[in-house]
């Protein structure tokens, strides 16, 4: 009986583990549909940008940075998935917005819900910087990792479960998750990232500031300001839970060659 059940539990989970990466065609598991993980995030950022305690900046330089460099950050990565057989996998709906904070922050939400904290704006100083941390959180949701940490969570659960979760979008172990993930009726909590996650992030964020017409050569700049951040005293958010500063610097350089492919200034 055992071994019946471990066989089914292999062939369900070949049959919805098949996403794979744009770029860098890594495959991963993927139980959950992407339809209910982008409506629960557009939920989350909507009730956020909703929130009293939220002040969203409309207007100004910096506010106008983040839609500029969001709209060509956009439309690059719409033209690369279409070009690359992805664009029926995908159905973003973007938004940029500017937060007031002192955080030094930023994050995508799937779906393309993106906010910048005014807390990162001075050490993003050129339109270039700025696309090296909006390019790196879009490429969190290009790559599906919240789906993935969801997935895996309901993997731990049981796959009985999580297949059945992944079945219907109406599920509850699904939503429960969710929920849990993207503080959906309370406070938002975002998502922490692996070191392997944050790695392919910065690959893919190279990749597409170079498509959208920013020199990847600005992203050694951007991250060696913000490990100077580092010194002395706890990590910016933006840091938290991610490779040591020499690390990553290390790893983009050796990427830029890949991404300068894709530069066309």
């Amino acid at each position: 009986m055992k071994k019946i059940f471990s066989l089914l539990t292999v062939s369900l989970v070949t049959i919805y583990s098949c996403s794979t990466v744009p770029l860098t065609g890594r495959k991963q598991l993927s139980l959950v549909d992407d339809t209910q993980i982008n409506q629960s995030a557009a939920q989350s950022y909507s009730q956020l940008l909703s929130d009293p305690k939220t002040v969203v900046v409309s207007s100004g330089t910096d506010a106008q940075r983040v839609k500029r460099v969001g709209a060509q950050l956009a439309a690059a990565i719409e033209g690369y998935l279409k070009a690359n057989g992805f664009s029926d996998q995908y159905n973003f709906k973007w938004e940029f917005n500017l937060i007031k904070s002192n955080e030094v922050n930023a994050w995508c939400m799937p779906g393309g819900k993106v906010a910048v904290y005014s807390g990162i704006m001075p050490l993003a100083k050129t339109d270039a910087m700025l696309a090296t941390v909006m390019g790196h959180e879009i490429g969190h949701a290009i790559a599906r990792h919240s789906a993935e940490r969801v997935s895996q969570q309901m993997a731990v659960q049981g796959i009985g479960g999580a297949v059945g979760a992944a079945s219907s979008t109406s599920s509850s172990a699904t939503q429960t998750i969710i929920n849990q993930l993207y503080g959906v009726g309370g406070n938002l909590v975002l998502l922490k990232y692996s070191r392997s996650q944050e790695s392919e992030a910065d690959r893919l964020g190279l990749t597409f500031m170079a498509l959208a017409g920013y020199d990847p050569h600005a992203a050694i700049a951007f991250w060696q300001v913000m490990a100077a951040q580092n010194k002395g005293g706890a990590p910016p958010e933006l840091l938290s839970t991610h490779p040591a500063d020499a690390t990553r610097i290390a790893d983009i350089q050796n990427r830029i060659p890949e991404a300068m492919k894709y530069y066309k200034h």
